[in-house]
């Protein structure tokens, strides 16, 4: 994506909206390049690996566009998050960008952002029941279909388990949608018989019950074939609990490729992740805020007229395609993007012998 071209592509139609002269308007756009721009970026937590480095991007391509960042950590408390939030509109910031901590738990603080004319872009997480102006994101239904076709090689038949992240997450419920929606066409399909004999939501994001539940599930004899896993932090506790039960012929997935998990796949621990483009996500999301901030221009020039419906309204959004990770594929996909380094992705193994 051109994001240089789509900013000049806004400004053309801020030009053309604005029913301006030639000469006012090319002075008006001028004055807009100039101004100083603040976003508010509200985040529910930095536990997660991915999400510091989402923050880092953000905010150096914001500083491109002139624009400053002021970051709140609401150390995943939904209370904190909405304090937060009024705080920034309080402090007047130009547009607000938000990760939820709950999907459903923000209508009447970004009606407040709304009232003072503050576009609101929810970001990676929908933000539900509330008038929001952009949504960015990976495509997670795409993430679910990846993960199923790919463990449905390694694991082609019988029970499998689902562990996802929390339940008021948006994106899980498109995740699962993926999955399931994958295992019904590949049981059509190639005669298959997979059957998700378990699925379990991690209330709050709360890793520790991924691995309490899994616990459970082993201690009862119930042994899957494969595990769906919500991201790489849950995938990591499921693979505690299968190594402490001596359990090792289990397919696991994850989602994020974090460090660990990628170092957990070349170690044949974990089977896959799968890669979201988290650079271009952030610099996406931080260049579309400041383009906001300076105006309300025609926005499917960015999201190609898609939409997605989040209970209020039907929300622009701006889809990104993830790429599953494998032992495989490991080398293309995650270190000659610069992911992650090779000697990180290695470091438990003698490169030399691979």
């Amino acid at each position: 994506m051109n994001i240089k071209r789509i900013a000049l592509s806004f400004l053309a139609c801020l030009v053309l909206f604005s029913g301006c002269s030639k000469k006012e308007a090319n002075k008006s756009a001028e004055n807009q390049d100039k101004k100083n721009l603040t976003i508010g970026f509200s985040i529910d937590s930095f536990v997660i690996e991915r999400w510091r480095r989402d923050c880092d991007i953000f905010i150096a391509a914001a500083k491109e566009y002139g624009a400053s960042v002021i970051v709140q950590n609401a150390g995943n408390s939904i209370e904190e998050q909405i304090k937060q939030i009024k705080y920034l509109i309080d402090m007047n910031v130009d547009v607000l960008v938000i990760v939820p901590k709950n999907a459903s738990s923000l209508t009447d603080v970004i009606q407040k952002a709304h009232a003072k004319n503050i576009p609101v872009v929810s970001y990676d997480r929908l933000i539900l029941d509330a008038p929001i102006d952009l949504y960015v994101t990976i495509d997670s239904r795409k993430v679910g279909l990846l993960m199923a076709e790919e463990l449905c090689k390694i694991k082609p038949k019988g029970s499998w388990f689902a562990i996802y992240g929390a339940e008021e997450d948006h994106n899980m419920q498109m995740l699962k949608d993926g999955v399931m929606a994958a295992i019904k066409l590949i049981n059509v399909r190639k005669n298959h018989h997979i059957e998700v004999g378990m699925e379990f939501f991690t209330a709050g994001w709360n890793y520790d019950l991924a691995y309490k539940k899994m616990n459970e599930m082993l201690e009862a004899q119930k042994i899957p074939q494969a595990v769906i896993c919500g991201n790489d932090a849950i995938a990591e506790n499921v693979l505690r609990s299968l190594s402490e039960h001596r359990i090792n012929d289990v397919a696991v997935s994850g989602q994020d490729a974090d460090i660990a998990a990628c170092q957990r796949i070349v170690e044949n621990k974990q089977s896959i992740t799968v890669y979201k483009p988290i650079t271009q996500l952030a610099k996406c999301a931080a260049e579309c805020a400041c383009i906001l901030a300076r105006g309300k221009p025609n926005i499917s020039i960015i999201t190609g007229n898609n939409k997605i419906n989040n209970g209020f309204s039907d929300v622009p959004v701006l889809w990104l395609d993830p790429q599953v990770v494998t032992k495989d594929n490991i080398e293309d996909v995650i270190i000659k993007n610069g992911f992650h380094t090779r000697e990180e992705v290695y470091r438990n193994i003698d490169i030399a012998e691979e």
